[in-house]
């Protein structure tokens, strides 16, 4: 059961009496992962309350389900985009995140509502471009609408990669998301990396493995 102070549609009220007709709030997992895609959550939430929502590390996994049916159930529109592992290694984390959260807004868009400001969890704006923004560090807990982002976002990561736990079981992608954890690390030192993980990443200079191993040909978002 979720406990704490829930998030609120003030900041987003606040747009809305200014004039802001559309406002999405953002979210992002996969940061620091190890693997798999980053992903971002888009949502226009509408000008009532949600109860139950937290930010997505507050709520356990079956938790999390539920509250991403609610949130669908509920928003104006959502979007959830993903820039894959070689996005990431290609371009950069900044560069992934805004090209993901370019996907996730380009669906919020085809359901009709284009941002007029976009509010954005935590205090680096890696999105650019035209539309206003408000950076608000911590707004994945206090603010409703970025809170929900975090939820879809989590969920629809955390599926992708238990699908991809099917075809590289060593990592245990299903209970670790790509994540660092002890089973991860040992896998990547006993089999080196799978053909989702990130190369570039710095974990990679701290590991050895005897050989490398491809599994599969890498999956692409």
């Amino acid at each position: 059961m979720v406990s704490g102070a829930a998030p609120t549609l003030r900041l987003e009220r606040a747009l809305w009496n200014s004039g802001e007709t559309v406002v999405v709030g953002i979210d992002e997992v996969g940061r620091g992962s190890w693997a798999g895609p980053v992903t971002v959550g888009a949502v226009v939430a509408p000008n009532k309350n949600l109860s139950g929502i937290r930010d997505s590390k507050l709520l356990s996994r079956s938790e999390r389900v539920v509250a991403a049916q609610r949130i669908r159930d509920w928003v104006l529109a959502i979007g959830v985009g993903h820039a894959s592992h070689e996005e990431c290694d290609a371009l950069g984390l900044s560069a992934a995140q805004r090209l993901a959260a370019q996907r996730a807004l380009e669906q919020v868009e085809a359901q009709g509502y284009v941002a007029e400001h976009i509010v954005l969890d935590g205090k680096h704006n890696y999105l650019g471009g035209r539309t206003r923004c408000t950076t608000v560090v911590k707004g994945d807990m206090t603010i409703l609408s970025v809170a929900a982002a975090s939820v879809v976002a989590k969920v629809e990561r955390d599926a992708l990669m238990a699908e991809e736990s099917e075809h590289f079981p060593h990592y245990q992608f299903q209970s670790n998301s790509g994540y660092p954890a002890p089973a991860h690390r040992s896998a990547l030192c006993a089999y080196g990396p799978s053909a989702i993980h990130r190369r570039s990443w710095a974990y990679m200079d701290d590991l050895a493995w005897p050989h490398m191993k491809y599994e599969r040909e890498p999956r692409l978002f």
